[in-house]
């Protein structure tokens, strides 16, 4: 995260293999906070509100699910199919990205 947004999505995929024939995509959402550490003096950063998804592909990536999402991710006041379809969205797109 830099300095100009305090909030983040932290994404790890991991492709199809022998062991996991899925493709999966850990989805984390987080807020950046700064404190002061008074006796280290210095500004201390740190990750709150966390929420975790996993979304899970048996396709190679075109169309992914989330078993529950339990967290109103797109400010609308209603945890639903919209909050669903957009994390739905977010892992196919990260999914698709080849470099790095």
């Amino acid at each position: 995260m830099s300095f100009f947004n305090q909030r983040g999505i932290f994404l790890q995929l991991m492709l199809p293999s022998a062991s996991e024939p899925d493709t999966v995509v850990s989805l984390q959402l987080a807020q950046k906070v700064e404190s002061w550490d008074a006796e280290n003096e210095k500004v201390v950063e740190s990750l709150v509100d966390s929420v975790f998804f996993t979304a899970t592909s048996t396709d190679l990536g075109n169309s992914f699910t989330i078993s529950t999402v339990g967290k109103d991710v797109d400010g609308d006041g209603i945890i639903g199919a919209d909050d669903k379809a957009k994390l739905q969205a977010l892992a196919k797109a990260y999914a698709s990205i080849v470099n790095p």
